[in-house]
């Protein structure tokens, strides 16, 4: 489904993933991803939600980072996505982490979605990434 939601965000040929390389990173003994999956009456799989810990040095605690979320079309409205965010929500409260935070396409339709259950867009603050050739270059700059 990973290779489904790249297909659907407009970057097929971005989306490297193998099952072995996901398998690895999600059941590692010490793993640094987490994720959770939607099922329909039937116990096939229908969405997924994975997500990683983050810090806010200002509040002093954890957070989720949900890298991503993904509901098959022929799910969506049926409350899956709901779910799985309720779901994380659940586990922020639990362990006390104060923040839920996700980045969304600005043309993606979920966004009214999210706007519905409270969630704010963040637009005064600039993305940045390092990949590639510009990545080597500043790690060939560390001591």
């Amino acid at each position: 489904m990973v290779h489904e939601l790249a297909d659907y965000e407009r970057a097929a040929d971005e989306c490297h993933l193998t099952e072995e390389q996901l398998h690895t990173a999600l059941f590692a003994e010490q793993s640094a991803l987490f994720g959770h999956v939607a099922l329909d009456p039937e116990g096939d799989t229908i969405g997924f939600a994975l997500w990683f810990l983050n810090f806010s040095t200002w509040r002093g605690v954890h957070g989720i980072y949900l890298e991503d979320l993904y509901v098959r079309p022929s799910a969506r409205g049926t409350g899956a996505g709901r779910r799985l965010l309720a779901t994380l929500a659940a586990v922020c409260v639990e362990r006390g982490y104060q923040r839920l935070d996700w980045w969304v396409l600005n043309w993606n339709p979920a966004r009214e979605f999210y706007h519905s259950i409270g969630a704010a867009p963040m637009d005064e603050w600039v993305p940045y990434r390092l990949t590639g050739e510009a990545l080597s270059a500043l790690a060939g700059q560390a001591d």
